[in-house]
């Protein structure tokens, strides 16, 4: 028996190969299935199942080309509702043959109705894994307000009752050396609370998980559950339903997005309507030099849950500003979150704009010791884009927050003629925020490199535990 985790950290994603004499289960594979596929070739063994613990949110699976170039079979758990596409809707406490081992399907709703988990039961019989999706994270439990999204009599008080009872009669009961895999690590949108880890015992998860107290009653469960969540991205409800209903082959929507046009022929396509256009260069890059009216969300970070969380649409049109070389990457991290209308990219990447003579702009960036300094003489008006929770955790008394994340719910609070300093932990979020309100006509935002960090040890700044936000969203 093997058993591999395939983790992707820029979704902080786990996908799982399990393979017993020649028979392979992938639970939860991304949306490039070829991995999966020519690991099993590698092996001599051929692919059986797609297991779905549920209909993610945060990415669009690759279940529905998986099984169509293997011919595995999609399962889902119980209550899982019409699909696009054939897929077996498997019982609570069904039995999966996989070569040697077998699989039981374990009905866990709560973070969605139909999510489930996998137990996997060895040669010997014994318990010996539980894949538990979005059931049970490590540190933490899926959040319970997603589903209403899709459907609205699913409150989330009503999906945190039943992932109570799913995680008290159906999860602790299990072995304590059950070794537990779950669907995401730290910095999922799909949890609050995740560990770094990305496997743990169950028997510890008992012990340190607070979803797992014994001791709290369904009430004091479902307070602590809803305590500190915040409105997920606005792709997520996309997402689940590309999930349910299917999707564009994977092989097509790169075909189409892998197109290169010269400096002339981008810059036409940008003239047309409704069209977005994404530097993925690093923020530095960006800030020296970049095409008028695009905005830069790098490669080097959360690449794809900052496009799906800034960009509304995912039907949106998207022309490509990358390094070269990267382009195909940028691409498919896009098909990951559902954005599969790329329609090409900026051939020989930024070089060949400045080569051709075309317009450029610019964003004035400043280093953390220079703000520092700033603050010395002046009273500088300074906006943390950092999300919520950290700017509650400890921020700049100067500071005003206004996350990235819900950029555009908080623009009235920009006024155009002043001038800003604008932040975030590193300098990532700080130059797409600063570009993003570029394209605005704002022109009198800085960009401040190093972070709050740097701020905060220049000794130049008084720092508060907790300040009131401009916006709790």
């Amino acid at each position: 028996m093997i058993i591999e985790q395939l983790y992707t950290g820029c979704l902080a994603e786990a996908a799982y190969y399990i393979e017993s004499d020649g028979e392979v289960a992938i639970i939860d594979p991304l949306r490039e299935v070829d991995q999966y596929i020519n690991l099993a070739k590698s092996r001599n063994a051929k692919i059986k199942y797609v297991l779905e613990t549920h209909f993610h949110a945060d990415f669009v699976s690759g279940h529905v080309d998986l099984a169509a170039k293997t011919g595995a079979t999609i399962v889902y758990g119980p209550t899982a509702m019409q699909t696009g596409f054939k897929a077996h809707i498997a019982t609570d406490g069904e039995i999966l043959n996989l070569g040697k081992v077998k699989i039981k399907v374990i009905h866990t709703p709560g973070h969605t109705m139909e999510s489930c988990c996998f137990l996997l039961q060895n040669e010997a019989g014994l318990d010996t894994a539980l894949f538990s999706g979005d059931t049970l994270f490590i540190g933490d439990v899926g959040r319970p307000d997603l589903a209403q999204h899709v459907i609205a009599d699913l409150t989330q008080e009503k999906l945190a009752g039943h992932l109570y009872e799913s995680l008290r009669n159906k999860i602790m009961p299990l072995s304590d050396d059950i070794i537990v895999y779950p669907n995401h690590g730290a910095g999922s949108a799909c949890g609050k609370n995740m560990s770094k880890e990305t496997t743990d015992t169950l028997g510890h998860q008992k012990k340190v998980n607070y979803a797992l107290n014994p001791l709290l009653n369904k009430e004091e469960f479902i307070k602590d559950l809803l305590n500190g969540l915040t409105p997920p991205p606005g792709y997520f409800p996309q997402n689940v339903l590309l999930n349910i209903k299917g999707y564009e082959n994977i092989d097509e929507v790169m075909a189409r997005g892998n197109k290169a046009l010269s400096a002339e022929e981008f810059e036409t396509a940008m003239s047309e309507d409704k069209v977005v256009v994404i530097d993925s260069r690093r923020a530095p890059d960006f800030g020296n030099s970049f095409i008028p009216g695009s905005i830069n969300i790098g490669l080097n970070g959360n690449f794809a849950v900052w496009v799906g969380t800034l960009v509304p649409d995912v039907k949106q049109r998207i022309l490509i500003v990358a390094d070269i070389g990267s382009e195909k990457e940028v691409l498919m991290r896009l098909s990951r979150v559902g954005y599969d209308q790329a329609i090409g990219y900026l051939e020989g990447g930024f070089d060949s704009w400045l080569q051709s003579g075309r317009p450029t702009d610019s964003i004035i960036t400043i280093s953390s010791e220079e703000l520092a300094q700033i603050n010395e003489t002046e009273k500088p008006e300074i906006l943390d884009v950092r999300k919520t929770s950290e700017f509650n955790s400890e921020h700049l008394m100067e500071a005003t927050s206004i996350p990235l994340d819900y950029v555009s719910k908080n623009l009235a609070s920009v006024n155009k003629n002043l001038t800003y300093y604008v932040h975030c932990a590193g300098g990532y979020r700080s130059m797409t925020f600063v570009s993003i309100l570029r394209t605005l006509g704002y022109r009198n935002l800085i960009n401040v490199d190093g972070g709050f960090a740097k701020l905060k040890a220049s000794g130049k700044f008084k720092t508060t535990e907790y300040k009131e936000p401009i916006s709790m969203l």
